[in-house]
């Protein structure tokens, strides 16, 4: 017996031109038959490569992967083979019909026990029948038509992709989604595979019927409840009504301007609902995915308010028609009024609940029950009025039959005033016609259970729009026709043959279109089938209703928009039932039945179903206006003009109906959207109102760039080299509180080595809701670079976009300058070199107590810091990874992985940080891992429901373990948020730098907490006999920057010698940096060694700048003399020549005009004017 034979087809070039089919066998259902060639008149034979093969002219051994078993059950040993071996060993007795090839599935173990399991294949050709096949037409079929696993498991076997497959593009947080592997995995060679979580056939949660659940197609769905919804009670009792009033040519406009409004409406829904997967909620779920959740959520819950009313409403109706019947027979329950309308209307809605309670399939089922009765009322009606009167009872109220003089004569409009007053107009009666048209979105609020909302909703809901305007117009020019405006109802007058009963005085007779709202069942072959069509629109309308409600609000309350509601979104059975919502809805309706005086509430109902139109039309303007990429609606019968003007037409016709329930509807929409916007709630659903912002700030920062620089427009954009925000948050409030509602702030970040992309949105998250705690609007920049100098040349050249480039860096004093390696400080000093290469301002900042606060700040976020992060060995990172974060941590660099800390902004020392207590070890067990984004996003969503106060410092900062930090400690941490009183700010303007020495300080004395500070400006005076004049020169520019300040003084004597102690002082300093000549073996000059480590100072550095140094020392006695009680010194920073100047000289300049003194900020302008006295 011989084995079974598995082997690749040739290349394309080889293969035949034959047509394969597929079957499925089962894997020793047939036996193999010997031989290797071509079948009988298929050509080439199986394929031109596998036939070279077999005649030896081979290309060499062809490896396959294929999991192989022989005919008698024997797994093979290798999963790999040489095929041209095996194929030379059996001679070729016959031609083959059949080639079996067993795929294999790599989540099976790698040897099979039990054979019967394995799928095989068999590849016949078409044109051949095979006798030996035993499948079924049917599995032929699903293996033709549709995608199978298991080759698809097999083919991962060869690549690490993921085949496009709709699985993948599901949402993300569904556990049916499939799984795509990350870029990393891809990219980086130490990839971790994941087991793919793939659908079971027809298990597609979108589809029809899933498990029983029940779906309902477009016509039951959506045409059939459209179509109740729509005809209501107006349909018998308002519609000749207003034939009377506004005639047959006004009807018809007025018609149809109703229905343009609802057809505009309907395109823009259609063009809503075909732009992606629609979900349960209708009206509220596009709204909301369209422009947002502040207006969704606003129009959900009016929306769904307004469906309980209305429901309330429709009872009533119904209520009301039972008691015109029963009064006719003389019937009553309790007083024949108000009385018997609360007891059948409580009735009646219990009894809607429990059919709805019950399940959707019943209602549907009741719904198409009512529409039959519906229908057989409106052919009644039609009927009739082909039939004439019946009786000449029925020609005294005004029913002739079709008649040209009277179809003349109801052709305009006559409009009258009724009983109460009250004079019609076209409008008036168009307000009081209009809810007829309403109830085109009853097929969308149930969208949830829709078997495919994209289609059903945009056909079912025109279709039924055009069937009832035609209806209505029909039935109006039937009206017009038949049944005349006046009627005496007088027997004699139609006995005798005359038609005085025609002729009566306005609001004298009891019958006709104007007098009777009864014309329609005159008109009718059998009246009560129109009672019947009465109870039938009412209820089918109420039960629409009672649906759509809970529906809608069940969808709000699982977004969870409103606080206290989420108890509303539980579901029950296999569709999701709200039948807490069913109840809600019943006690709602139920109560203004109780009520009554439903005729003051109607008008706000109909505003409210006309505010969700209005935003349904604005919803597809503003998708196509802002024009996203995600906005390819498959619907392309709409335009945004059109949608416009269909909002516009929506908004006339709320004022129309009652200008002051339009103004009431408005205020609770913008009430309840202010409420969304107020609680932030935590959801991204890509909005337009996104991709609005979006675009409207692209042209912005694209017209920015047309707009020539000019001096009185000058804002300071600040690159603060910070790290992590929370790292040092001192540094971050100056840079923002010289930018706040005024210009741009980046917090640059520079981390050594590579990082993962998963650590990079970490940080990135992490800052973010910093910023967001701290209110403080900025962006966070994150580099990595080989060092601290490369990360913040790359932080410099590309940070900002066109005319949003930042013109000034700020730093940390690096305090630890005399301790650290040469090469540091080298790098700290060569990117004050690279800033004024390029033209950017510098500003360095010292305090006190040291910049550096990671080991001081616990974890208040909820956040680990990252020196505490495990960093093992994710399945999306190399080993390079791990080693650098792990490099990165022995380093030292602070509590974020962060290059700045040794670098730039660091406290001074450890021991600057002394007042801190405890134990600075931090368990971190149970904290989120930063690295996992689940995790990661409960912490921003439980920081997001915070409702921390923003002015108490000790619930913005926390200790490690969440302690509460000493109030000194705190007080030091806000000194430049919290609010000063009587603040002093020292302004040191040594030389003309543009002016940014004097401009920082004063939009420094223009914020809140700075208000009542004082600026006392310092100079330096030119020559000591004109110090009086230069003085009054000073005076003289201060006031024309229109610079308030409160002192003003000139140094005359900079120039004089420094006291011994100052030189005593800075000789300390800069004694660990000091090489002499001498002191050099080969008598050479120690440039040489220089050349190697340039932070060193020589005699002769000291020399050629002893002038500076002398004026600088002479300045640190002035400054300890008038500015040691000061809040805040701004200083010029001295220029630091190249090549003049090493950087250890340079940092002992700025040590000593800093060392002990308050808050100090060095501040150097690029030399350009930021100042103008011009108008």
């Amino acid at each position: 017996m011989s084995d079974t034979i598995s082997f690749e087809l040739g290349s394309a070039a080889d293969r035949p031109p034959n047509r394969f089919q597929v079957n499925p066998v089962n894997g020793n259902s047939r036996k193999a038959q010997d031989g290797f060639g071509p079948a009988p008149g298929s050509g080439a034979g199986a394929g031109a490569g596998s036939g070279d093969r077999g005649t030896g002219d081979d290309n060499g051994p062809h490896e396959v992967y294929r999991r192989l078993t022989n005919a008698e059950g024997e797994l093979l040993e290798d999963d790999t083979f040489d095929a041209t071996q095996m194929l030379n060993q059996h001679q070729p007795r016959q031609q083959r019909q059949s080639i079996k090839s067993s795929f294999r599935d790599k989540d099976k173990p790698s040897r099979f026990k039990d054979l019967q399991t394995t799928t095989r294949f068999q590849v016949d050709p078409q044109n051949e029948e095979s006798d030996e096949s035993n499948d079924s037409q049917e599995e032929r079929e699903l293996l033709d038509n549709e995608y199978d696993t298991k080759y698809g498991k097999s083919f991962r076997h060869f690549t690490r992709e993921a085949l496009p497959r709709l699985d993948n593009y599901r949402n993300m947080m569904s556990i049916q989604a499939a799984y795509r592997p990350t870029l990393d995995e891809l990219h980086n060679a130490t990839l971790v595979g994941k087991n793919t979580h793939s659908l079971t056939r027809n298990q597609d949660p979108e589809s029809g019927i899933m498990n029983g659940i029940l779906k309902f197609g477009w016509i039951k769905g959506v045409l059939i409840r459209c179509l109740l919804n729509i005809w209501g009670v107006m349909l018998f009792l308002r519609l000749s009504w207003v034939v009377g009033q506004a005639g047959i040519v006004e009807g018809f406009v007025l018609i149809l301007t109703t229905t343009a409004v609802t057809t505009i409406t309907a395109l823009s829904m259609s063009a809503i609902s075909t732009n992606g997967v629609i979900k349960g909620g209708g009206t509220y779920y596009m709204i909301s995915r369209s422009l947002g959740p502040e207006f969704g959520g606003s129009i959900g819950l009016i929306f769904s308010l307004a469906n309980a009313v209305a429901c309330a409403m429709y009872v009533v109706g119904f209520c009301e028609s039972m008691l015109a019947m029963m009064t006719s027979f003389e019937w009553s329950i309790v007083d024949g009024g108000v009385q018997d309308v609360r007891i059948i209307g409580c009735v009646t809605i219990l009894l809607l609940l429990i059919i709805v309670v019950v399940g959707m399939e019943w209602e549907a089922k009741a719904q198409i029950g009512l529409l039959i009765i519906l229908l057989v009322a409106i052919a009644d009606f039609v009927i009739g009025s082909f039939i004439g009167p019946k009786s000449d009872l029925e020609m005294a109220k005004g029913f002739l039959g079709y008649n040209a003089t009277l179809f003349k004569n109801n052709m305009f409009a006559d409009y009258r005033p009724e009983k109460g007053g009250i004079h019609h107009d076209f409008f008036s009666v168009f307000a009081i016609f209009f809810p007829a048209a309403t109830g085109i979105l009853a097929g969308a609020n149930i969208s949830g259970d829709l078997k495919d909302p994209q289609k059903s909703i945009p056909k079912g809901t025109i279709l039924a729009i055009i069937i009832t305007t035609g209806t209505y117009l029909i039935m109006v020019l039937q009206c017009g026709a038949t049944v005349a405006r006046d009627a005496t109802g007088n027997l004699t007058d139609v006995v005798n043959g005359s038609y005085s009963f025609l002729d009566c005085q306005p609001g004298e007779c009891a019958y006709g279109l104007q007098n009777s709202f009864q014309v329609i069942e005159l008109v009718s072959g059998f009246g009560p089938l129109i009672y019947a069509g009465c109870f039938a629109a009412t209820l089918s309308s109420a039960l629409a209703s009672l649906v759509s409600a809970p529906k809608v609000f069940q969808a709000l309350c699982k977004d969870e928009l409103y606080p206290k509601i989420v108890w509303f979104a539980k579901g029950y059975g296999k569709n999701n039932e709200p039948v807490r919502g069913y109840v809600l809805t019943f006690i709602i309706a139920s109560a203004f039945i109780l009520i009554g005086e439903l005729n003051l509430i109607a008008p706000l109902i109909s505003n409210f179903f006309l505010a969700a139109y209005m935003l349904i039309n604005f919803s597809t303007f503003h998708a196509s206006l802002a024009k996203p990429v995600g906005w390819r609606p498959t619907f392309k019968y709409y335009n945004m003009w059109l949608s416009l003007l269909g909002a516009a037409l929506c908004v006339a016709v709320m004022f129309l109906i009652s200008w002051a329930t339009a103004l009431i509807t408005f205020a609770v929409v913008l009430a309840l959207y202010l409420i969304v916007a107020y609680r932030k709630p935590d959801v991204n659903w890509g909005s337009t109102t996104q991709a609005q912002t979006y675009k409207n700030a692209l042209m912005s920062v694209q017209q920015l760039n047309n707009v020539e620089e000019h001096v009185k427009n000058y804002r300071p954009q600040i690159l603060v080299l910070s790290g992590l925000p929370n790292t040092r948050p001192v540094l971050v409030d100056l840079a923002y509180m010289l930018t706040k509602n005024l210009s741009l702030l980046v917090c640059g970040h520079v981390v050594r080595g590579s990082s993962s992309q998963k650590y990079r949105t970490y940080l990135q998250e992490r800052a973010a809701n910093w910023f967001r705690k701290h209110r403080v609007k900025g962006f966070y920049a994150l580099v990595d670079g080989e060092d601290f100098e490369s990360g913040t040349r790359a932080l410099m050249q590309a940070s900002g976009i066109g005319k949003l480039k930042p013109n000034i860096i700020l730093m940390g004093y690096k305090t630890d300058w005399q301790t650290c390696e040469h090469k540091e400080l080298e790098q700290y000093f060569n990117v004050m070199h690279k800033a004024l290469d390029m033209y950017l301002s510098v500003a360095i900042l010292r305090v006190p107590q040291g910049l550096d606060c990671s080991q001081l700040l616990g974890s208040q976020d909820g956040w680990q810091t990252v020196a505490d992060v495990p960093r093992t060995l994710q399945p999306n990172e190399s080993s390079n990874d791990l080693q650098a974060a792990d490099s990165s941590v022995r380093n030292g660099l602070g509590g974020s992985i962060d290059s700045l800390s040794r670098n730039v902004s660091q406290a001074s020392s450890t021991s600057d940080l002394s007042f801190i207590a405890g134990n600075q070890s931090k368990d971190v067990s149970g904290m989120p891992d930063p690295l996992d984004a689940k995790s990661a996003n409960l912490v921003t969503n439980s920081l997001r429901k915070s409702k921390l106060k923003h002015d108490d410092p000790a619930s913005l900062y926390k200790g490690p373990g969440g302690v509460e930090l000493p109030k000194e400690v705190l007080t030091d941490l806000t000194q430049f948020t919290r609010k000063r009183s009587h603040a002093v700010i020292d302004v040191w303007w040594l030389y003309d730098d543009g002016g940014l020495t004097l401009l920082l300080p004063y939009i420094i004395s223009t914020r809140r907490t700075w208000q009542s500070c004082k600026l006392r400006v310092y100079a330096l005076a030119n020559k000591k006999a004109e110090l009086e004049f230069e003085q009054r020169s000073m005076a003289s520019l201060l006031s024309k920057f229109r610079i308030d300040y409160s002192d003003l003084t000139l140094i005359p004597d900079i120039t004089k010698k420094p006291l011994e102690t100052s030189t005593q002082f800075f000789n300390e300093l800069i004694k660990d940096f000091v090489v002499a000549d001498k002191e050099n073996e080969n008598g050479n000059s120690s440039r040489a060694t220089l050349n190697e480590d340039d932070a060193l100072i020589t005699d002769d550095d000291l020399l050629a700048v002893q002038d500076k140094t002398n004026r600088y020392l002479r300045l640190r006695e002035y400054l300890r003399e008038q500015s040691t009680k000061s809040d805040l010194v701004v200083m010029t920073l001295p220029m630091p020549r190249k090549n003049i100047v090493s950087a250890p000289l340079y940092m002992a300049w700025l040590e000593s005009l800093s060392r002990d003194m308050p808050p100090f900020l060095f501040v150097r302008g690029n030399q350009t004017s930021v100042l103008t006295f011009y108008s």
